[in-house]
């Protein structure tokens, strides 16, 4: 059974950093593209980064592009380094992954950048 747990969210000022965590269960994190999205109030989910399976290379959205870095460890935890926060950042972020033909969401974890 597939399970991300997300973790390390919270409130955070403008030009602060935070680091997410998702703890992965019943996948090997480094076989797969997994993924971080991100839900802003009254706004639809958008993507925010991926780490492609078997080294192939990171992806950001433009407006994390340079402030935010994905990576994993070897089996379980995908993790997102976000720094230069922007008020525009506050979200809930989600882990994601699809596998065997289903798409996987962790609860998200929120993060709030406010002074």
């Amino acid at each position: 059974q597939v399970q991300l747990v997300e973790s390390g969210g919270g409130l955070v000022q403008p030009g602060g950093s935070l680091r997410l965590s998702c703890a992965t269960s019943g996948i090997v994190v480094s076989s797969l593209h997994m993924n971080w999205f991100r839900q802003a109030p009254g706004k639809e989910r958008e993507f925010v980064a991926v780490i492609r399976a078997g080294g192939s290379g990171t992806g950001y959205a433009d407006s994390v592009k340079g402030r935010f870095t994905i990576s994993r460890d070897v089996k379980r935890t995908v993790y997102l380094q976000m720094n230069s926060l922007k008020p525009e950042d506050t979200a809930i972020y989600y882990c994601n992954v699809f596998y065997r033909g289903n798409q996987y969401w962790g609860q998200g974890t929120q993060v709030t950048v406010s002074s």
